[in-house]
């Protein structure tokens, strides 16, 4: 019960600032309050421009929680589509499926990602996409395992032979059953796309001044870790915190999921 409720509230605490506003303005320099370190007036303390770091954490919150929430969402849909339809179809269709997972984990997802990104401008919807496209693997192996078995089971059959729709028997049947294994999937995705988008971030191909996430936040206080911890800290701080909670939350999915698995 502890440990949900810390989850939760660390989940909370971070996905409230898509909509907060923040107390000043992000962008807005100061030169009278420069690299000044946290205090009642700046909560986060101040960057090398004097610009307010509680305010531009919680900008980048927006970047950051956008594209691991939508790239999680969107290669997780892609890995249940690919993964139902190597399980139903099975045969040649199963085997495409399982060649074409393979080339993609032979190669390192993120060097693939840096690939990707180092020939075009990073935004926020290319970001999105490469992501979603390099992260969809993990999830199409697990369903495709549990759509090999509802697909034994003998209600799907009776559908088949009696020539239901196949939209309908994806949707209506496959579906439902594979819901709890893509919400795992969801938020265990949700934290890798974080922490993919910060490390790209962090090396300079991601999101790109003036625009702002967690980790370009992050790779802005690197030369100042000696004189302004601060500065590096409290971005790093968000991830960490986010990406933890998340996949305690996944791993507490993971266990009720088994533990109604092995029920008489």
């Amino acid at each position: 019960m502890k440990i949900k409720i810390i989850v939760c509230l660390a989940l909370g605490a971070a996905f409230v600032t898509l909509v907060f506003t923040g107390y000043s303005d992000p962008f807005a320099f100061n030169k009278s309050e420069i690299l000044l370190s946290p205090s009642a007036s700046h909560w986060f303390g101040t960057d090398r421009l004097g610009r307010d770091l509680f305010s531009r954490v919680v900008a980048g919150a927006k970047n950051s929680l956008t594209i691991g929430v939508l790239s999680a969402a969107i290669s997780s849909f892609i890995g249940l589509m690919i993964g139902i339809t190597a399980g139903y179809f099975r045969g040649v269709v199963d085997k495409a499926v399982v060649v074409t997972i393979d080339l993609f984990l032979t190669f390192p997802t993120f060097f693939l990602l840096l690939i990707l990104v180092s020939y075009m401008d990073a935004n926020l919807f290319l970001l999105i996409l490469v992501i979603s496209i390099t992260g969809w693997m993990g999830t199409a192996r697990m369903i495709r395992s549990e759509a090999f078995s509802i697909g034994s089971k003998a209600f799907i059959k009776i559908l088949k032979i009696a020539n239901a729709p196949l939209w309908k028997i994806i949707f209506k049947y496959y579906a439902p059953l594979l819901a709890p294994i893509f919400l795992i999937a969801f938020t265990f995705g949700t934290s890798g796309a974080i922490l993919a988008e910060s490390a790209l971030s962090f090396l300079g191909l991601g999101i790109a001044p003036p625009d702002m996430s967690w980790g370009s936040l992050l790779a802005e206080g690197k030369a100042l870790i000696d004189v302004a911890w601060w500065v590096s800290f409290f971005p790093g701080l968000f991830i960490f915190i986010v990406t933890f909670a998340l996949l305690t939350f996944s791993d507490y999915l993971q266990k009720r999921l088994n533990a109604r698995e092995t029920l008489p």
